[in-house]
């Protein structure tokens, strides 16, 4: 997820781009977050994650991998989606990937290619604990997005059974458009590269989003879900999450519930029709039908 997710939108322009530059100075200068607390594997297991004596059952014999957002972690992001898949007999682990030196409690803002390694090697550690063959993989925002590098690139493929993307930017962002901004503001893009590449690699045609994409969306063994709302005010148009290829289902939240107002942030973290949607990509052979009475499910 992205810090400007919850700017007024009027006037849209002038408030998003400078909420956009003054999360990036947030980052350059870390030292107002110096004393926050930094979540422990310890904190997820005690709510019943995290814990790497689950073995996987015969109904449930994937383990899950959870992956944040931007400026998310591996506590805050999943404090709903975590227990609940826990309560229904999944092992479920989350990752802290993406961190800046000096940085604290916000991660996902490193090179995007460099926190694909750090998902493979968790998923490996995962795999060793569970002694599963294969994981699934659920991510928000950024972490919708960034397995798919680990897929292509990374040997993941191999490794991963479904991959579902909660408002993933699969094809990168335009921010409402307002990144193209940036070239008439002398210097902002380069702060953007040198500071917190992870944003710069999200935006729509940037290097990063070039490469991931090229070839086609998918790679063949995976089973992919993306869960997108037509609120989505960070992964713009919301329509770019959505994937081509085999083996894809394309869901928007709203065709499931027409009254679900989530936006990017709620889909993620606490959006229950939502994760109802994630519990069928999981278990498709026992999927039950999404409505709007799947929030007290």
């Amino acid at each position: 997820m992205l810090p400007w997710t919850r700017a007024p939108r009027t006037p849209r322009t002038r408030r998003t781009l400078t909420a956009l530059l003054l999360a990036v100075a947030a980052v350059v200068t870390p030292t107002a977050t110096a004393a926050a607390a930094t979540p422990t594997a310890a904190t997820a297991t005690s709510r019943g994650w995290n814990d790497y004596s689950c073995k996987p059952s015969a109904a449930h014999p994937r383990p899950v991998v959870l992956v944040h957002g931007t400026f998310g972690n591996s506590i805050d992001n999943w404090l709903v989606l975590a227990p609940y898949l826990v309560n229904r007999g999944y092992c479920v682990y989350s990752l802290d990937y993406g961190q800046l030196p000096g940085v604290p409690v916000f991660n996902g803002l490193g090179p995007i290619d460099e926190s694909a390694g750090q998902l493979a090697t968790f998923v490996d550690k995962v795999l060793a604990s569970t002694g599963a063959t294969e994981t699934d993989i659920v991510g928000h925002s950024q972490g919708g997005m960034m397995p798919n590098y680990y897929l292509k690139f990374l040997g993941g493929a191999a490794k991963v059974n479904a991959m579902i993307g909660l408002a993933p930017d699969n094809h990168g962002t335009t921010l409402l458009g307002l990144t193209k901004l940036l070239p008439y503001f002398p210097g902002a893009e380069d702060l953007l590269n040198a500071n917190t590449p992870g944003l710069a690699d999200q935006v729509a045609g940037s290097p990063f989003v070039t490469k991931l994409n090229a070839g086609g969306d998918t790679v063949p063994g995976v089973r992919y879900t993306v869960i997108a709302t037509r609120y989505d005010e960070v992964v713009t148009p919301y329509r770019t999450q959505f994937l081509d290829g085999p083996n894809v289902h394309n869901v928007l939240l709203q065709d499931l519930c027409p009254v679900d107002l989530s936006e990017h942030v709620a889909i993620g973290t606490v959006d229950r029709i939502a994760y109802h949607e994630v519990a069928n990509a999981l278990d498709p052979a026992h999927a039950t039908p999404t409505t709007c009475a799947s929030v007290i499910g």
